[in-house]
């Protein structure tokens, strides 16, 4: 399977045949804020050294944007939160070399909101979506009273651009995981990211009884799907894996004064790289020489699917080139 066939935008095949230390940044995300309005509860949440000032954010898409970042992703706890996100969005959408600016958010805003942001810069929303009825929703998010708008955003922002949503299973919803599939396919949202949460972390079961239509339509979906009825889990990487995380080279996550290997790592507690500031892209590289993903217990246990089979794709061109 190529990686294109995949369907995540920023996994290329001529992203992994040319990474290198010159290649331009693909794909980086900022955590813009710790503060959340929803209380998940499988969520890792952050810490308040997420909490930055809008001149700071500015700072860090110019250090990205110097070095050819391609894609930006703003994300939290809940970017919406916070009251600058739209003049980050804007002063974002200025950059020549950005192509995609997408935000990870749980839909609670307001559509015009939403619709302002689009308009502004804005081409992905990802949102959450881990059932299909309001009671459950409710239950998942640890909140009352935001069904109808969150459905209501999915349904009209999928009708403006490029709209996934963004389903976490766990013990308390994996039950109804072919419903909310199915329920957010009729939605219209252009792919479909089935996860089981880093606690539960089981294979989602009965994946086959969705209808192929649906698979067809929604690439992502699709190769979950297919993982899952081979018998491969989301996370985790086997020994048949490359030992380099490639992604380093040109991929970022930020929290506060540092950044990490991706925000997998991150999130998963893991110790940052370095300080941000000019020597990012030196530090990256040198991390990724230093790191054996195998022996490390974050990369080991937690690499996504997509990423382990970006870098084993990576590795490949890397070995070829360097006969």
């Amino acid at each position: 399977m190529k990686l294109e066939e995949i369907g995540f935008y920023t996994l290329e095949e001529e992203r992994a045949k040319n990474v290198s230390e010159k290649s331009p940044m693909w794909r980086c995300e900022l955590l813009v804020t710790s503060k959340c309005n929803f209380n998940c509860p499988y969520c890792r949440g952050t810490d308040k050294s997420a909490d930055i000032t809008l001149d700071y954010a500015k700072l860090v898409v110019d250090l990205w944007a110097d070095d050819g970042l391609k894609n930006i992703r703003f994300s939290g706890g809940e970017p919406t939160c916070v009251e600058w996100l739209p003049e980050l969005i804007e002063y974002a959408a200025q950059k020549s070399s950005i192509e995609r600016i997408a935000i990870s958010t749980n839909g609670s805003r307001s559509y015009a909101y939403y619709k302002n942001l689009w308009r502004l810069g804005v081409n992905d929303f990802s949102i959450s979506l881990d059932a299909c009825c309001s009671a459950d929703i409710d239950r998942m998010s640890g909140t009352t009273g935001n069904w109808d708008n969150i459905k209501e955003n999915i349904l009209k922002l999928s009708k403006l651009t490029y709209v996934t949503v963004g389903c976490v299973f766990d013990e308390n919803n994996v039950d109804g995981s072919l419903d909310t599939i199915r329920f957010a396919h009729n939605l219209g949202v252009s792919d479909i990211r089935i996860i089981s949460s880093a606690q539960y972390n089981e294979a989602l079961q009965r994946l086959d009884e969705l209808e192929p239509e649906i698979l067809k339509v929604h690439p992502i979906l699709k190769y979950r799907v297919f993982n899952y009825s081979y018998g491969r889990n989301v996370r985790g990487i086997h020994s048949c894996d490359t030992t380099k995380c490639h992604l380093v080279k040109d991929d970022s996550a930020i929290k506060g004064d540092y950044h990490y290997p991706c925000i997998i790592y991150l999130r998963e507690g893991g110790e940052p790289i370095g300080r941000v500031g000019k020597d990012m892209r030196k530090e990256r590289l040198s991390w990724v020489e230093r790191n054996n993903t195998h022996k490390n217990p974050i990369c080991r246990e937690n690499c996504l699917d997509v990423c382990v089979d970006y870098n084993n794709t990576a590795d490949f061109y890397f070995e070829r080139s360097s006969q």
